[in-house]
């Protein structure tokens, strides 16, 4: 009987402590919201910035930028087509020579009419972490508008005012994306935020460095 009534203690305890974690959970990814929408923009109503930020994502198997990635570049050349930004600050994983999110980047902005000289590639944004953290260590960029779907935007936009970077941010949803594909993106997010309040109070993992590249000397 005794064990019995721990047992069911337990699995009550267990129950409780399940739902207090997706409740915090949800309180994190809520608060990370509220904190983007007043910085997040359509393009005609966003405030000019020296540089757009394009966060990086899935290729093709021929290693040219999948539909999200299109996305991305294409409303970042909306916004420097429309003089809202000077520079396209590209940053993705190129973390073996088979896989290059920058180099897809920058020839699909070439393919849309972006002068080369106006691209910037950083090819060690690993995450949206690292992307933010090097555009203000590595590039010197303190202004920025950050450029990725909107599921991404807000944890986007959280981690680079976390790196003192004053951000906007535009939303690149222009595709028919499959709404199960959408759906697992914006769930995924959950935790992603979860993560990045982590890396940011917590954690504060280094990513990789290296010698400062201004784009602005």
């Amino acid at each position: 009987m005794k064990l019995k009534k721990i047992v069911k203690i337990l699995f009550h305890s267990l129950i409780y402590f399940v739902l207090a974690g997706f409740l915090m959970t949800g309180l994190m990814r809520a608060g990370m919201l509220l904190f983007a929408a007043p910085k997040t923009f359509l393009p005609a109503e966003v405030l000019n910035a020296p540089v757009a930020l394009v966060l990086g994502a899935g290729l093709n198997r021929d290693g040219t930028a999948g539909i999200v990635l299109q996305d991305r570049v294409e409303k970042a050349a909306e916004l420097y087509f429309a003089g809202k930004v000077e520079k396209l600050l590209m940053s993705g994983d190129n973390s073996t020579e088979y896989y290059d999110e920058p180099g897809a980047m920058r020839e699909h902005a070439l393919s849309l009419g972006v002068p080369d000289e106006d691209i910037v590639l950083d090819f060690a944004g690993r995450r949206t972490y690292d992307s933010c953290y090097r555009a203000k260590a590595i590039f010197g960029v303190d202004d920025l508008i950050v450029v990725t779907q909107a599921f991404h935007l807000p944890r986007a936009i959280f981690l680079c005012n976390a790196f003192d970077i004053r951000v906007t941010g535009v939303p690149a949803d222009d595709a028919n994306y499959r709404l199960r594909s959408y759906t697992y993106w914006w769930s995924r997010e959950v935790l992603a935020s979860v993560y990045a309040y982590w890396d940011v109070l917590i954690a504060h993992p280094t990513p990789i460095l290296g010698n400062p590249e201004p784009i602005f000397p």
